[in-house]
């Protein structure tokens, strides 16, 4: 069984900065595209950004030039450096991941369970 636990939410303040971290554990083989989402209250889950296990990233056209995605491919982490953070960024934030637990299966879809940003003054 494979587990993503996120950490770092939190309220912070308009034009403020956060740090959102995600680790994965359990029987993992390797990770391919790891990353996050996040779902606005009355909204729909969308994608923020992400990077495969060789660096490339894709990310939010409303979070370019803000946020920044890093990924330890030996320790299952990926983190998100969010700056600039507007109120439009509130939102529950998950992280995902692709993950294969054996060399010879097909990558499978895990989601964490998510943290909760508030931007707010």
């Amino acid at each position: 069984q494979v587990q993503l636990l996120e950490s770092g939410g939190g309220l912070v303040q308009p034009g403020g900065s956060l740090v959102l971290s995600c680790a994965a554990s359990g029987s993992i083989f390797s990770i391919n595209v790891m990353g996050w989402y996040r779902q606005a209250p009355g909204k729909e889950r969308e994608l923020v950004a992400t990077m495969t296990s060789g660096g490339s990233t894709n990310y939010a056209d409303s979070v370019k030039d803000r946020f920044a995605i890093s990924r330890d491919n030996a320790k299952n982490t990926v983190s998100l450096q969010m700056n600039s953070l507007k109120p439009d960024d509130t939102a529950v934030y998950y992280c995902n991941a692709d993950v294969k637990v054996n060399w010879a299966f097909r990558a499978r879809n895990y989601w964490g369970k998510g943290t909760l940003v508030t931007v707010s003054s």
